[in-house]
């Protein structure tokens, strides 16, 4: 079977709302019947919206380190206060934009986006994104009785290349990657080092289906994506790797 993508269409919510009953009803309402094996795609944004993570950039105080940032990297300084809290680790950055790591991902201003909100807010990545996943994956077993994968997914700038790609930031009932190694390449060669991102991938085909502007697809049903469920929980650090170990971040450090 061929694997496909089916964008689900929503409502926009305005307020915080109970996210897997919204999911589970405008899948239904589309008539789209979820089967066992099928992965779950949501948007981090239409998470945060559930979470009521929207953050009115006026009302943000801002400190010494801010405004040291913000005269820095040319951004306003409660925008620059926002990227600090919400930050793992700042690395640098560029007029409008810092360079920074949330949640372990490596992504410009904490992945902090102003798109899809209101003027004046921003939208902040999703509180404890992984438990979020989890939930989510019990409540379609319980509810349905089939065991889906659920990933969370956002966009990202890749490095030297031309737009946004689809980046897992959770997921949920699937095994995030394939260890490749002791596989064999096409000339025969043992693989030494080689993972497949199954996670990212499937994030990336979803998101390319949900679009990322006024289309309101903040759900994809991915299906016979050949990916592997699982009901063990998955951990954070199974699909990122330290900033030790990154090559980007050690290869500019080097430089």
């Amino acid at each position: 079977m061929s694997l496909t993508v089916s964008p689900i269409r929503v409502e926009r919510k305005e307020n915080e709302f109970d996210l897997f009953d919204t999911i589970s009803k405008s899948i239904e309402k589309k008539e789209y019947s979820i089967k066992e094996g099928d992965v779950i795609v949501i948007s981090s944004k239409f998470v945060s919206n559930a979470q009521g993570r929207l953050l009115e950039l006026d009302s943000v105080r801002t400190s010494n380190q801010s405004n040291v940032l913000s005269k820095k990297f040319r951004i306003k300084p409660q925008f620059a206060e926002v990227i600090i809290r919400e930050s793992d680790k700042i690395f640098g950055g560029i007029s409008g934009f810092v360079i920074s790591s949330s949640d372990n991902i490596l992504a410009p201003n904490a992945g902090i986006d102003k798109s899809n909100a209101k003027k004046g807010k921003v939208i902040l990545y999703p509180f404890n994104s992984y438990l979020v996943a989890e939930q989510l994956r019990r409540k379609f077993f319980l509810k349905y009785l089939i065991h889906v994968g659920i990933i969370i997914v956002d966009s990202r700038l890749m490095p030297s290349r031309v737009g946004t790609t689809g980046v897992a930031i959770a997921c949920s009932g699937i095994e995030p990657v394939l260890d490749m190694r002791s596989q064999k390449d096409l000339e025969g060669n043992p693989l030494k080092v080689t993972f497949q991102a199954v996670v990212d991938n499937l994030a990336s085909i979803a998101n390319h289906k949900m679009g990322e502007g006024s289309e309101s697809q903040p759900i994809a049903i991915v299906r016979d994506s050949g990916a592997k469920l699982t009901d063990r929980k998955i951990k954070p650090n199974e699909v990122a790797v330290s900033h030790e170990q990154c090559v980007y971040v050690r290869g500019l450090k080097n430089a």
